[in-house]
């Protein structure tokens, strides 16, 4: 009887080890190397970018930085899509709040907008001119309301010649039940 009882109890520690290594494992999944420093730069009006923002936080481990404007938007969202189609028409890049003094410490950095008339806004262009990114791998990230990324990601490469830029990803608003699965994926298929 003695002799069972061990047994089990061999079987059930080592099952329990088994499963332990399993799971830490898979929660490694998707995250970023320790030896590569990250960076998740975002700019978000109603809530939705940060909100992915956050979650890509979560899966890599990286910093958060949240782009702000000195001056602040309306919040009636008529009034905001008026003058964000002007911001555009201008090429205008509001002042920032604030910057990173230590962007050279950062390998990645993953840079989130909302699409403000089919491209970034005009708070991500600021944070992207006023930024040494040179030499950094760039993975942008954008939220919108239907219209897609459209322009989005093209624009931010053309800010970014010396820059590596890789595939980016979409969602609408703050996305759906499959959001987390979808980020995990595309963030263990790119090149970093």
């Amino acid at each position: 009887m003695r002799k069972y009882f061990l047994l089990i109890l061999i079987i059930t520690i080592i099952t329990i080890g088994f499963l332990y290594v399993k799971d830490n494992t898979e929660n490694k999944k998707g995250a970023i190397m320790p030896e590569r420093k990250v960076l998740i730069a975002y700019y978000s009006y109603s809530g939705n970018t940060k909100y992915i923002a956050e979650k890509i936080q979560k899966m890599t481990r990286g910093d958060l930085f949240e782009i702000k404007t000195v001056k602040t938007y309306p919040k009636n969202y008529n009034e905001v899509v008026e003058e964000a189609k002007k911001e555009k028409n201008s090429d205008y890049r509001p002042e920032l709040q604030s910057k990173i003094e230590n962007i050279n410490e950062y390998n990645i950095v993953f840079i989130g907008t909302p699409v403000w008339w089919y491209t970034m806004t005009p708070a991500v262009k600021s944070f992207i001119t006023e930024t040494d990114l040179k030499g950094k791998t760039i993975i942008p990230f954008c939220t919108h309301g239907g219209g897609g990324a459209s322009s989005t990601f093209i624009d931010m490469a053309k800010l970014l010649p010396d820059s590596k830029v890789l595939k980016g990803i979409e969602i609408y608003e703050r996305g759906n039940a499959s959001t987390d699965k979808d980020i995990n994926i595309w963030i263990d298929n790119l090149d970093i």
